[in-house]
């Protein structure tokens, strides 16, 4: 069975050597090279052609989120793996959004890592327990703070503007113009409004906007 084939990515000689301690104890893998900041770890993994990188956050030079981008995007059968000391959700998203499969503590236990590196190369994503313990809790927080603010509350001001115009019986197409935004943005806070209120049809949405003295009834009279 051929090794996972892993790459070192930390500006901390002795961690470095560490984790190469760690991993070469693993019957199915192995270290083929090292890399001390960002711009190195590109130029590297695109020589050695590695199954993972084990990404630090924060070397020096080119950063370990525009690194791991331009890896994914040179030879993206490469998995990323952020391991860091950084316990921080904006890290987190951020090293997703450029493409990593998993984020790991540097404190966690080494099997956390271990496991972590076979999972990814299965095709999964991996997430330290303490990272997706936070992330649950502030899921559960965000949910308790929109139940308790009322629903029109929770829109921007411009999907307030995009609500009241539509009830007036403006097209999108008219609300992009006024507005000077795209359609694609205008159906955009459409769409997200009426998530947001639980709104399914137009008609529902000017009888909202008339509870809520958004819109006035037309004087007929």
């Amino acid at each position: 069975m051929a090794k996972i084939r892993i790459m070192l990515a930390d500006d901390h000689t002795l961690f470095r050597q560490g984790i190469r301690t760690l991993i070469s104890s693993e019957p199915d893998m192995e270290v083929i090279g090292e890399a001390s900041n960002g711009g190195d770890a590109v130029e590297k993994a695109g020589e050695l052609r590695p199954d993972v990188v084990l990404m630090d956050i924060g070397m020096p030079g080119l950063s370990s989120f525009e690194a791991t981008r331009q890896i994914k995007k040179n030879r993206p059968e490469t998995k990323v793996l952020f391991l860091t000391m950084y316990d921080d959700e904006d890290y987190l998203v951020e090293g997703m959004e450029v493409g990593a499969s998993g984020y790991v503590l540097k404190d966690s236990p080494a099997q956390q890592l271990v496991a972590a590196v076979r999972d990814i190369c299965r095709g999964g994503s991996y997430l330290s327990p303490r990272m997706l313990s936070q992330l649950v809790d502030d899921f559960r927080s965000r949910i308790k703070s929109a139940n308790r603010l009322p629903r029109f509350a929770t829109l921007t001001t411009r999907e307030r503007e995009v609500l009241k115009m539509l009830a007036e019986g403006n097209s999108v197409k008219e609300i992009a113009c006024d507005l000077n935004l795209s359609v694609k943005t205008v159906e955009a806070h459409k769409f997200n409004l009426m998530r947001k209120l639980d709104i399914h049809n137009k008609a529902q949405l000017v009888q909202y906007a008339i509870q809520k003295k958004i819109i006035k009834i037309p004087n007929l009279a």
